[in-house]
């Protein structure tokens, strides 16, 4: 089979080459001092920061799910790289880890090279916002599998924690108190839904101006997911364990890092719900069980803590630009997650 025919078949080899061009320019300004190897290799190379006595590397794979319709529907491509990004700092964040390497993946079929450059570009942001490196990814063409202008987008993240300063859970116990940090939004969960509600059932579309959020629906639902590590990695010390809130929302994803015989006490009320989750529990007559159970519900991450801690937490978040509450406490009893008010 010739390239022609190649290309006819759906597989461009000419868009390939001219976007791995402007990838590797990318690619080339998230380098740090940790970088090895050269840019367009087989394989990415990172060196384990120097002076660490047991480094343990923690690793996490994700993906940033439908919301690429959302972004796709909106022509703003970038920002869902940056979700990825951010998605993937706050998953190893949780075990205490710093992020050193990033690889990402974008499979898709008939995409042009500003819209896979631009998909790169959030990813290559996000990077060098964390002083991380984009060691290294792959973008395949996949024609008959992803219908034209249609793509996934999936991300690998590599950091580094002391073993003995990593973080499992063991250390919460009875008297802990749960420290919310504020979400910007869905974050990248929950969007099948949200889609379902936003477009399908409530009729709007992408441009849709929606009074009660004070912007667009497509605004509103590609606000990019906060990375809680500048606000959370000055104080990682006094922490006694971290839940990131990504999908199966707060009882999903607290529960993951709880004890035995370790219940933690989330009171309902004690942080003011987002504007945009009003919007889809009413539009779609959603119970408040199933809405806790898909968003965040304004709560990207959960921090378990000493109380005397908390006021050390909350100071650490606000120089980042993130706002808290206290919004409950662990108490002795059966390993779960329980709502009041």
């Amino acid at each position: 089979m010739t390239e022609r025919q190649y290309a006819a078949a759906g597989v461009d080899l000419q868009t390939a080459e001219a976007s791995k061009e402007r990838i590797a320019r990318l690619v080339a300004g998230t380098r740090t001092p940790l970088a090895l190897g050269v840019v367009g290799a087989f394989g990415g190379m990172v060196r384990v920061p120097a002076g660490m006595r047991r480094p343990v590397l923690v690793m996490s794979t994700d993906g940033v799910g439908t919301k690429v319709l959302v972004a796709r529907e909106a022509a703003r491509l970038d920002s869902v790289g940056e979700d990825l990004v951010n998605h993937s700092v706050n998953d190893i964040l949780v075990h205490g880890a710093r992020p050193i390497a990033f690889l990402d993946y974008l499979a898709g079929s008939a995409l042009a090279v500003d819209q896979i450059t631009a998909l790169v570009e959030g990813v290559a942001r996000g990077c060098r916002a964390h002083d991380m490196v984009l060691a290294g990814g792959e973008t395949a063409q996949m024609p008959g599998l992803y219908q034209p202008g249609h793509f996934d987008l999936a991300g690998t993240i590599i950091g580094v924690v002391e073993e003995d300063q990593a973080l499992h859970g063991d250390r919460i116990v009875p008297g802990d108190v749960l420290l919310g940090y504020g979400s910007t939004g869905l974050h990248t969960n929950g969007y099948t839904l949200a889609r379902r509600i936003g477009f399908e059932r409530l009729g709007h579309r992408i441009d849709s101006y929606i009074p009660e959020l004070g912007t667009t629906l497509g605004d509103a639902l590609l606000a990019v997911h906060r990375s809680y590590w500048r606000a959370v990695a000055p104080v990682l010390g006094r922490v006694h364990g971290l839940a990131h809130i990504t999908g199966g929302g707060i009882p999903g994803n607290l529960v993951r890092v709880l004890p035995p015989d370790c219940e933690a006490v989330v009171e309902m009320g004690g942080w003011p719900v987002p504007p945009i989750f009003q919007f889809l529990q009413q539009g779609g007559d959603v119970s408040d069980e199933e809405m806790r159970d898909v968003f965040n519900l304004g709560i990207g991450l959960i921090a378990v803590v000493p109380a005397a801690a908390a006021a050390a937490l909350r100071d650490a978040a606000t120089s980042a630009g993130v706002v808290t509450w206290v919004i409950g406490g662990v108490r002795a009893g059966a390993t779960g997650v329980r709502f009041t008010g």
